[in-house]
């Protein structure tokens, strides 16, 4: 690059020698402020001269328009999407010899696949596998409420969903991880519409498999008579709340005849401090049946105390969930995969 060239330029006309001198020695106020007036001038002159001078090729930096206040957070929450679903639905995805079943994830109640699987989903896709997760159970009422449907119209959901899976990779099944809601809805899609058969293992963290007490409100709002009241004020917002609740319907008929189907292997990961399933054996299967897994969290790790929701963002969890659905992996899990 050339020197630069800055023109020397005269700002006021040379005063004679006797009254420079004079301007110079002098402190009154006038000729303190034009002194400070020719500094100001000049410093700016000089600004002028380095933006003008030819020997300067610029390239011009444009003035960001600031955005407003929501559309800062449009596109703030779009860049969280997209670090938090990092490879999720990839329908180019193709499954490896290692991982050679897409892994479907299923959400929680009033849960989408942003906040359910931030931790997990990403950890999945790193370590290789094809991962999907469907956002489903909308509340045609209130549209930002998800997997709040009831639980029959939301598996038809995923038995859509796992079709389209199916038919973009090329696999003949699915491995499946569902939180809470996510736990036990995909067993209503596996007895009743065809699932059974398109899939190979089945994971629940925050397992719910036959109700809750809700730490006693369940038995205690029936005793008061305040049970039905209740459910007439819930169900509106969500129609699968109840289906959780101690001996529902739901639950009966589903659980009737065994808990578990033919060729599919299961965990279940229940947590001794999950202050929704109480108490917190309800969250294991009960068919005596060797392909089924209870897995009591604390029983890998003692000073794990990860509650219904926090489970899902454990990384102890992870490893566990992570060694069963590869033989490969390290299959000893405790305290230290904390770490890992």
């Amino acid at each position: 690059m050339p020197p630069l060239f800055i023109p020397r330029i005269s700002l006021v006309t040379p005063l004679p020698a006797t009254t420079a001198t004079t301007a110079t020695t002098s402190s009154s106020p006038s000729h303190l402020s034009m002194r400070f007036s020719n500094i100001v001038a000049s410093a700016a002159l000089t600004v002028a001269a380095l933006i003008l001078s030819p020997t300067i090729q610029a390239t011009p930096v444009p003035t960001p328009q600031a955005l407003t206040p929501d559309a800062k957070a449009a596109a703030d929450f779009v860049a969280l999407v997209k670090r938090g679903t990092s490879g999720f639905n990839d329908w180019s995805c193709r499954p490896s010899t290692e991982h050679p079943n897409p892994l479907v994830l299923v959400h929680a109640t009033m849960e989408v696949p942003l906040t359910n699987w931030i931790y997990m989903g990403p950890r999945f896709v790193t370590k290789g596998y094809c991962v999907f997760a469907l956002t489903y159970g909308q509340n045609p009422k209130i549209p930002l409420l998800y997997g709040v449907n009831r639980m029959e119209k939301s598996a038809q959901e995923l038995a859509v969903f796992v079709d389209k899976v199916l038919n973009a990779t090329g696999a003949d099944k699915v491995d499946m991880l569902g939180h809470s809601q996510g736990s036990i809805m995909p067993r209503y899609w596996m007895k009743y519409l065809g699932g059974a058969t398109k899939i190979r293992k089945f994971a629940g963290i925050g397992s719910v498999q036959y109700g809750s007490t809700l730490a006693g409100i369940v038995p205690l709002a029936k005793a008061l008579g305040l049970f039905d009241p209740i459910k007439k004020i819930i169900d509106p917002l969500c129609e699968a709340c109840y289906q959780f609740a101690l001996n529902s319907t739901f639950l009966n008929d589903l659980n009737e005849g065994g808990d578990t189907l033919p060729g599919i292997e299961y965990l279940l990961i229940a947590s001794k401090t999950d202050e929704m399933v109480t108490p917190y054996t309800m969250g294991f299967l009960r068919d005596n049946n060797p392909k089924v897994h209870n897995q009591v969290l604390q029983d890998w790790c003692g000073v794990d105390l990860q509650g219904h929701v926090s489970v899902a963002y454990d990384p102890i969890v992870w490893n566990g969930i992570h060694a069963f659905f590869t033989p490969s992996a390290d299959q000893t899990i405790n305290c230290l995969d904390a770490f890992n």
